[in-house]
Order: structure tokens, then sequence, then C-alpha cells
């Protein structure tokens, strides 16, 4: 029987991907361990590597093709002794476009086996095998939500997926479990001679209906997957995440003397320190002071950090990422240096993994080096703040009872009121501009 590739979870929230090249084409013998293909995330180009052994018989899914689900059948190899015969209801749709994973309607999605006995009893019990709908068609749910509603004893057919095209998607069987009803479809109030109320727009998604001015020329660009997600995460941030903003000015002589000092003694050992490192090393030592600053809201709790894993804004190719500096509070600025410089340049080459950019606790922004002086940043949820620097710039200050001309930064901390107050703000930003002075 031939075997089925799955589309692959590459990080924990991924639920879609793209499909961006197949490294091999029917016909070809592969080997457990090779690479058979690259998958865009909204973080970066990730190889995929083959399980399995055998002779690709069918590519289901095109190279190019968008929002491919997790565990949706992509390709199918045969097995050896195997010919195309074995193809034949195997299961993948042939046209190129994104497939259901076909075992989905014949079996729920594989457990742990810990509990694989004791949920399959429960799904046994409560739910159909073979989930079809009233007119006898295939129900199209996402694993999770096929796992889910077994679990909870919950009819599919029932359900109305709010997912694209009608797929059942996690959100629907919450809102099952809770009682909620479903909206009614357009098509159902139009029978009824009634307009059908407009929904509104999900995060991120333009209003549908929308057109551009007609006596305006344009171009229409297809937002990438990684813009996608950054313009759901932040208006997600912005509507739910009470920001509050604290600002203050940091002077740099110290700072930039110290820096050019190592520069100088590291000059032969291929390191060079950057103004962004010196934050990130100010930022960690400034949060193990006010570690209540190294916080996360989770709803009837908070969370407060004992390391300080520092986030860095990072600009590449249709959007920003964020790879993280794990226990910055703990290393050197070389170290630092090194670590940033090897997470920046994978970040650009599209090279990140997961480990690389997940679970951070506290964000840095800096847009200094493109000559702005000031600006407040979008927290990065669910952490609890974001610092966003401005450029360094002689100022007019006034120093004692004179004036004099200095070198001054300034900065704003993004602050999550929930989590947060004022005071520790502050606290913060004080010992962030002790530490800057004096690194």
């Amino acid at each position: 029987m031939p075997i089925k590739i799955l589309m692959p979870a590459l990080s924990p929230t991924m639920e879609t991907g793209t499909l961006a090249k197949w490294l091999v084409k029917e016909g070809d013998e592969v080997s457990s361990g090779d690479i058979i293909a690259e998958i865009e995330t909204d973080k970066a180009t990730m190889e995929v590597e083959s399980v399995d052994e055998g002779r690709v018989g069918k590519i289901v899914v095109a190279e190019g093709t968008e929002d491919v689900p997790v565990n949706d059948v992509i390709a199918l190899l045969l097995e050896d002794g195997e010919d195309e015969s074995a193809l034949e209801g195997a299961g993948g749709d042939a046209s190129g476009g994104s497939a259901q994973k076909a075992s989905e309607s014949e079996a729920p999605a594989k457990q742990p086996e810990a509990s694989q006995d004791k949920d399959s009893k429960v799904a046994d019990a409560k739910a159909p095998a073979v989930p079809v709908s009233d007119d006898g068609g295939r129900i199209f749910a996402s694993p999770l939500a096929r796992r889910m509603a077994q679990q909870l004893g919950l009819d599919l057919a029932a359900i109305k997926g709010s997912g694209p095209k009608g797929r059942i998607v996690k959100a629907d069987i919450e809102a099952a479990k809770d009682g909620k009803a479903a909206p009614a479809p357009a098509d159902k109030a139009a029978s009824q001679g009634k307009a059908a109320p407009t929904a509104p727009a999900p995060a991120g998604v333009e209003v549908p209906g929308f057109e551009p001015p007609a006596d305006v020329p344009y171009d229409e660009v297809k937002l990438s997957g990684m813009r996608k997600v950054i313009a759901k995460r932040m208006t997600q941030s912005k509507s739910h995440v009470p920001h509050f903003y604290l600002t203050i000015d940091v002077e740099l002589e110290k700072l930039m003397a110290q820096r050019k000092a190592l520069n100088a003694r590291l000059e032969g050992e291929g390191v060079k320190i950057s103004v962004n490192d010196f934050i990130i090393r100010a930022s960690a030592l400034a949060l193990k002071k006010v570690p209540q600053a190294n916080a996360m809201f989770a709803g009837d709790k908070a969370y407060l950090f004992k390391r300080q894993d520092i986030s860095v804004a990072v600009a590449v190719d249709g959007g920003l990422v964020t790879p993280v500096v794990r226990d910055a509070g703990s290393k050197g600025l070389a170290q630092i240096s090194s670590e940033m410089k090897d997470l920046a340049t994978k970040a650009r080459d599209g090279k990140l993994m997961p480990e690389d950019y997940q679970g951070g606790t506290f964000s840095i922004s800096n847009l200094g080096m493109f000559g702005i002086r000031e600006f407040g940043a979008v927290i990065n949820p669910p952490q609890g703040a974001i610092l966003a620097v401005g450029a360094g710039e002689k100022r007019a200050v006034v120093d004692g009872d004179a004036v004099a001309i200095k070198l001054v930064m300034t900065v704003t901390l993004a602050v999550d009121h929930r989590v947060l107050d004022g005071a520790i703000g502050a606290e913060f930003l004080k010992a962030f501009k002790a530490i800057s002075k004096t690194p």
C-alpha cells in the first residue's frame, strides 16, 4: 500500500504552510533522511526529510501551493514491488490543490499511546468513525477539531465550519461545546428574502467588497504568510492588550566610548559589538533588577520569569521576525553580539528554526539605524512589554546650570497594563538608563 507523505507541523502553532518547492519528482527513489521538499511557515523556510523510503508515485500538492493544512497528504510513495496501479484509491487530490488527509474520514487522529486506549473508547461510544453530512457528503474538519469533537461527543454534521471553504476548526468545536449558535449561512438568509448581515472581517483580513479608487493607478500585492500572521497578531494585540507608554532619554557618551575601546580590543577576534548589543544586555540586566517587569499576563494569573530571554525584532523581506537571545542577563557583550549576528543572518536567509524565535519574555525593536528619533512599538503577545529604541543624536541638554551638547537616545517602553503598572515600568527604565550610562 502506498505510503502517505503528510504536510508536517513545523512548530507547535502551525496550522497551514506553503509548499514552496519540491526537491524530488515523480519516479525518483528516496531514502529515509533525504530532503524532499521546502515548506514555508510564517517565520522561515524549512527543509522536510523523508521518514520512509520508496519511489515517488504521485506528487499530490504542487509546489507553490499556499495554506496547505497540517496533516494533509502532499505526496505518495510506492513501496518496493508496487507500481502505479497501487495509487488508485490511495487518497490525495490529483489536481494539485490542497489535499485533505484521506485517513481523517476513516479514523481519529493518532494520539499519544498513554491516552490512546482511553480516548478511543470515548470516541467509539460518542462519535461516528466516518463523519458524513446529512446529504451523504464528506465533512471537512481539521484533525484537532475531529479529535475534540470525538472526545466531547459532538456530532460534526451538526456543526457549521467557519474555516476556509466551510472547514470545521477548533473555534467551531469550542463554540458548539459552549452552546453558542453558529451564524446563519448567507444563502439561508437570502432564501427568506432578507439580506445576510455582513460579518466583521477577521483580524488582518481586508473587508469584503472593498475596491481601490477607480482613477488611481495601483499594483496589487498578495500578502505573504508572514505578513498575514503579523497583521493578525498585531490587530489582536492593539485590540485586546491595554497599552500604555513610558519614555525616557538616555545619554550615550560613556556607552559609545566603551564600545569603541572594546571593538579595538576585539578587532583580531572577528567580533564587532553594536549599540544594539549594549541595549540587549542593558535590558536584560534591568529585568534582573526589576523582575516584575519580566512578566506575562495569563488570565487569572501572571507569570514572572526568572530568566531574561530577549526577543529582538529583525526586518526581513515581507515583514519581520523576532529571534530570541536566551538568558541574555548571564551573557557578556561579545557572546550576545555573536549570537545576535548569527540569528539575524538566519532570519534574513529564512533559516530560523522554531526554537530560535519562540518563547521570548521581553522584546526590543530598534529603529535608530533608520534615523527614527522616537516611536511606540506594539507589544508582542503574550509578552508584557516591548522597548522601542530611537536614534542616538546630538542634542542640547541642560547640565546643571549650563546647556551642553550631548549624544542622547530616546527609548519608549510599551507596557501591558493588565500585568504591569506605571511604577514598575518606570523602575525598569530607571535601571535601564543607569546601566546604559555606566555600561
